[in-house]
């Protein structure tokens, strides 16, 4: 039964992203079309132009901007880095700044480990925007010269979660000891923060597994794999509400609002104007929706 939810969960998250990659398609089309005939107003009023998103570099990352991108006949392309819990997130704001920007096409977003996308930056990969679940991912980013001024777009907090049967009777931080527990690594946001939570509840655990994000955590409790796991509020089903459907159940535990990740957003050095704008884009009205519909908390 909770392979079969397991399946389930995967089926919906890929339908998901099916549905998202079939949009920003149909965004990308007719951002071609658009781009077609913009291109062809220049040619005709004798201006220059540049391949989309080679010319378009130097636009500083204004980290005290807002977010006021739209009509700014953007175009070229963008490409994003983010932590693993923003994928659901970040999908929708992709695809919202492409309505906004018809001639900008955000290439597929690189989700990860916060940690393991700053160390794939720092030997070489190109990016313009990187959002991470923590500050101290981020930070490292900075000291290598490689971004500057990174701003708080969103929060999180941790849940506890099991499968939806609960066997081993998980209702408290208390009970985590005594559980088969899955946790995210401690080098990883989601395992910082879970350190601190259980320190701060006085719980010694022995996890059967260190995972490198939420989502292998996830899996493996909803596969029942584990009695429960540690993971964000945004990937759970809501605490107050039933979880059958999802295959797993959580609860808030006992200082949970003592561990809180900050998430920072920043445009790369050398980022498009796009990037710059996107990044920007992430702390304005458009994307808090969205984060906050998905259960992110405000800076």
């Amino acid at each position: 039964m909770r392979a079969g939810g397991l399946a389930r969960l995967g089926a919906a998250k890929l339908g998901a992203a099916k549905l998202g990659a079939a949009k920003r398609g149909a965004a990308k089309r007719g951002a071609v079309t658009l781009g077609a005939v913009m291109l062809g107003a220049l040619l005709l009023a004798g201006c220059t132009a540049g391949p989309a998103g080679s010319a378009d570099h130097g636009r500083p990352w204004d980290a005290s901007a807002g977010a006021e991108t739209s009509g700014t006949g953007l175009s070229g392309e963008v490409t994003v880095f983010a932590a693993a819990s923003l994928r659901t997130a970040f999908d929708d704001i992709a695809e919202l700044f492409e309505q906004q920007h018809p001639g900008v096409e955000v290439k597929p977003i690189v989700y990860d480990g916060s940690s393991t996308l700053v160390t794939q930056l720092q030997e070489g990969a190109r990016a313009d925007v990187l959002a991470t679940a923590d500050e101290q991912s981020m930070r490292l980013l900075t000291d290598s010269g490689l971004a500057s001024e990174p701003k708080i777009f969103a929060t999180n907090t941790l849940v506890v979660i099991t499968p939806a049967d609960n066997p081993a009777e998980v209702t408290s931080p208390d009970d985590l000891a005594d559980a088969v527990i899955v946790l995210c690594a401690p080098e990883v946001p989601c395992g910082k923060a879970s350190t601190t939570l259980l320190d701060a509840a006085g719980v010694t655990v022995t996890p059967a597994s260190l995972e490198q994000n939420v989502t292998a955590v996830l899996q493996k409790v909803a596969a029942g794999e584990a009695d429960a796991g540690l993971v964000y509020a945004t990937d759970a089903p809501p605490s107050d509400g039933p979880c059958e459907a999802a295959d797993v159940c959580s609860f808030r535990p006992e200082g949970w609002e003592d561990a809180v990740n900050r998430y920072p957003v920043t445009a790369l050095d050398g980022a498009s104007e796009a990037g710059v704008a996107f990044a920007e884009f992430v702390r304005g009205p458009e994307a808090r929706r969205v984060l906050d519909g998905l259960g992110f908390g405000a800076p």
